[in-house]
């Protein structure tokens, strides 16, 4: 027999797990749907054919209530409430995680000859309407700009020799002291650098960065810092008063 929805709200929140998956997802559905309808909404939640799905309900504190089992009747015709839950049991033979593990999904390539030959392609639309780096005049600006904060930055580092006591001031950052250890390029960033051995234990690593050796300090006393963020001076490490105490 098929029930009319009551009156009341027009969706209900409801919690959707499924006997395929682990996690579960809020959702909110119209109490007008039918279970047939509900079905194909579910597919795109747990990934289950809807022609091979059975429904169960169970209570907000996981009891189990009944089955929903008439793909005509409406949703709203059974009781469920906000903060139910509708258990999805997958009966098309598939696995376990199977509609989780993306390794499994075929992806469609492309090489990089054809993609090329292609008309309505987002590299064919920055061509035509010379957008990124297919725009001659932005690209030679940007060369332009990097070259130049390049020299900036150089003129900067050729100041600070490795060995002179110096400070570090950057926004938003206490004022802190230490010794320069290295000045010049680097391998995980583009740019002019200083290694900076603090002489307190303010900073990110070691004196290496993504394997690869720079100076040699203890863990968490050195750091890399921009040139134009160095002050060379006479700045004696600070007296903590550590002496005075046993």
């Amino acid at each position: 027999m098929i029930l009319a929805a009551p009156s009341g709200a027009a969706a209900v929140a409801v919690s959707v797990s499924s006997s395929l998956r682990a996690a579960r997802a809020a959702k909110r559905f119209p109490r007008g749907l039918t279970l047939a309808e509900l079905k194909c909404k579910l597919e795109l939640v747990v990934g289950s054919p809807a022609s091979c799905m059975d429904l169960e309900l169970y209570a907000p504190d996981d009891k189990f209530i009944m089955k929903l089992d008439s793909d005509e009747a409406l949703l709203g015709s059974y009781p469920v409430d906000d903060g139910c839950r509708i258990h999805v049991v997958d009966r098309s033979g598939a696995q376990v995680g199977e509609y989780e593990d993306l390794s499994r999904v075929e992806k469609y390539e492309i090489s990089d000859t054809s993609y090329e030959k292609r008309a309505d392609s987002v590299r064919s639309f920055l061509k035509r309407s010379k957008k990124g780096r297919f725009n001659e005049e932005e690209v030679a600006q940007k060369e332009a700009e990097q070259a130049q904060k390049l020299a900036e930055e150089k003129v900067l580092a050729e100041a600070i020799t490795v060995g002179a006591r110096c400070e570090v001031r950057m926004a938003g950052q206490p004022l802190k002291r230490g010794t320069v250890m290295y000045v010049g390029l680097t391998e995980f960033k583009p740019g002019y650098w200083i290694g900076i051995k603090y002489d307190e234990p303010l900073g990110k690593h070691d004196g290496s960065v993504n394997g690869q050796r720079y100076f040699e300090c203890q863990p968490k006393y050195g750091a890399f810092v921009k040139p134009q963020h160095i002050t060379v001076g006479d700045f004696p490490e600070e007296d903590y008063g550590l002496e005075d105490e046993m």
